[in-house]
């Protein structure tokens, strides 16, 4: 199965295996023993009390009510002290009941946190491909939807469940006592609430999977018109969207009606076995008290008891349809939880290096200019040049569609390698492979020599700089969005690498400098000031490999100057990979590489591809366009 076909299997998979699945929530619990002790006591204490307090109504009723039916001046003080006593065990049961009710509120916002925050960590784990197939809405809804769905099951439903339980086997216990033959009945009315749930649960299960599902489609259709108002707006395209929208939310909206009708008759048909459970209990007690069986008190409490013994399967009957919701969000969200992480096989690592008297290569604890890829089987030691080299690579993301087929390449220390070519046809995918984002089943690339899947991708990474096209700046400050490039450049740092980027002069120009607050992805900034942000922040990372994907498209003149001579400073000394669109950008290349359909059609400097008067030629010239 191909990573993305298993990854659209995360949101559309059905509940495997629900008892697990609770067990899984359940076991989270466990980082709050002490508090869910507590809560368990608490929930034992609440339930005893409801139990023995209805018990108390028998003999009330037999020793300080019936015996004194017409008396003009009974002795009341043993009943006063009677109600009292029920008074405390009612008031000792509502306090119980608040502190379990609190500290449960308490551990299931805990709970969801750490849930979360093992989501978040598992997503930096996981590799591109998985966002490749997911909106960002529908990525947020497993923070938001997904997980919330989960704090009534732990608040609410858990803590009704365990009280239920010791309700109902405390509630039995008293009725049998009471009465074995009207116990009976009791119990063959439960059994047809059972039947109830279980049967209505299995219809309902399916409907509330997919509309968990629906809300993530939503979400995701949501984020992505937001993003794109202002291009439908200039097509006109309010209409289409809103259709488009309509579509989705009748979708959920289909299903829904569904998943919570079938919840919903849950209620009222339990509710109704246990009104003619109480009318036929009520019938058979009060003949059975004419005739001496039973006594009036006992049937009073016979009574309470059956109304306690439905009213709390009621209430579970009630939070089935969250209970549902809840189960199929965890589903969810530990199909995430269990994906495999990005997959990295490699051992070696990235040092500083220097070289000491005699000429030797040396690890060194203090970062230097010199870096060194370090075999931690032998402990020996490869400096880090730059020499990066493809070797009969062939390449798709789908298992069936091609997108470079058999390319040959290389890029020796520090030179500048620049790739033309029209859409789509390979090059920001050899970006890609070079940071290993994705791995080739075909061929090998190489770093010094070093097969790159022997480089740990931590390692590969931090020694390749990337400027895309598309910025991605962070909320925070100017100064905060420059380190991104490294976290322990001191502010001196950081203003020496905006001055490289040619950042320093706009930025000393905002309201506070370096210090101004960016949100929303910098909107507050011009594109090009963006750009130079970017390339600021891989000056910051001081790369020994630069890769420029297409690093001044769409910018003015003025600024695609600014940008590049920022670039040309931050490329000296360095090996670079350049993808271009446009063709002035890259004449002083050391070598251009032309690209169609996912093959190499040449290769060479400036020079050299305009006296063959290929491709190249024609691109430049002005005789073919790029697509």
């Amino acid at each position: 199965m191909s990573e993305k076909r298993r990854y659209r299997q995360i949101r559309t998979s059905k509940v495997d295996d629900i008892p697990a699945t609770l067990a899984r929530i359940f076991k989270y619990l466990s980082h709050y023993k002490s508090a869910m002790a507590i809560v368990f006591v608490c929930i034992i204490i609440g339930s005893l009390t409801n139990v023995a307090s209805s018990y108390f109504f028998a003999p009330i009723i037999d020793d300080y009510i019936v015996p004194y039916i017409g008396q003009e001046n009974p002795d009341l003080t043993q009943f006063i002290k009677m109600l009292l006593f029920m008074f405390m065990i009612y008031l000792i049961g509502t306090c119980a009941s608040y502190i379990w009710r609190k500290m449960m509120s308490i551990i299931s916002t805990g709970l969801l946190h750490d849930l979360r925050t093992e989501l978040f960590e598992k997503m930096q784990n996981m590799p591109v491909s998985f966002f490749d197939t997911h909106t960002h809405g529908e990525l947020m809804n497993f923070y938001t939807s997904d997980v919330d769905t989960m704090r009534p099951l732990i608040a609410d439903t858990l803590p009704a469940f365990i009280s239920t339980s010791i309700n109902v086997f405390g509630v039995l216990f008293m009725m049998f006592k009471l009465s074995f033959n009207l116990t009976m009945i009791s119990l063959f009315a439960m059994a047809i609430m059972a039947v109830v749930i279980y049967v209505l649960g299995r219809i309902g299960r399916k409907n509330f999977i997919e509309v968990q599902k629906g809300n993530s489609d939503i979400n995701g259709y949501v984020e992505e018109m937001f993003q794109g108002q202002k291009v439908i707006k200039v097509f006109q395209h309010e209409k289409a969207a809103i259709d488009q929208f309509e579509v989705y939310a009748y979708k959920v909206f289909n299903v829904a009606s569904k998943a919570h009708a079938s919840a919903g008759m849950l209620m009222p048909i339990n509710a109704n076995i246990a009104y003619c459970l109480y009318a036929v209990i009520a019938v058979l007690g009060a003949k059975m008290t004419i005739d001496g069986v039973f006594t009036l008190g006992a049937l009073s409490s016979f009574l309470l008891y059956t109304r306690q013994i439905s009213g709390p399967i009621n209430n579970l009957s009630n939070q089935f349809h969250g209970m549902m919701t809840a189960i199929s969000g965890a589903e969810r969200v530990f199909r995430i939880i269990d994906s495999k992480d990005e997959a990295d096989d490699g051992n070696i690592v990235l040092v500083n290096a220097t070289i000491d008297e005699e000429g030797n290569l040396i690890e060194v604890e203090k970062r230097t200019e010199l870096f060194a890829w370090k075999n931690p089987l032998n402990n020996s030691l490869t400096e880090l040049k730059g020499d990066i080299r493809f070797s009969n690579v062939t390449f798709g993301y789908e298992e069936r569609i091609t997108v470079l087929n058999n390319i040959s390449l290389y890029a020796k220390p520090g030179q500048k390698i620049a790739f033309v070519g029209s859409t789509g046809a390979g090059k920001t995918t050899i970006n890609n492979l070079i940071n290993r984002f994705y791995d080739i089943r075909i061929g090998k690339i190489t770093y010094d020599g070093i097969d790159i899947k022997d480089i740990k991708k931590d390692a590969l990474r931090s020694s390749l700089g990337v400027v895309l096209q598309e910025t991605n700046l962070f909320s925070g400050s100017v100064m905060d969005n420059i380190r991104y490039g490294n976290l322990q450049a001191t502010d001196e740092q950081c203003i020496e690498a905006a001055k490289l980027a040619n950042a320093d002069n706009f930025i000393s120009r905002l309201p506070q400098g370096y210090k101004t607050m960016l949100t929303a992805n910098g909107t507050n900034l011009s594109q090009g000031q963006r750009q130079l942000l970017n390339i600021a922040r891989a000056a910051i990372a001081n790369p020994p490999v630069l890769i420029l994907d297409e690093a001044t498209s769409s910018i003015d003149t003025h600024t695609e100057r600014l940008i590049e001579e920022g670039l040309d400073r931050l490329m000296a000394g360095r090996t670079v990979f350049v993808i271009a669109h446009r063709l002035s950008t890259v004449r002083n290349a050391d070598a251009i590489i032309v690209l169609e359909n996912g093959q190499i059609i040449e290769r060479g400097n400036h020079d050299h591809l305009l006296k063959l008067k290929g491709r190249y030629y024609q691109l430049y010239t002005g005789a073919a366009q790029l697509d």
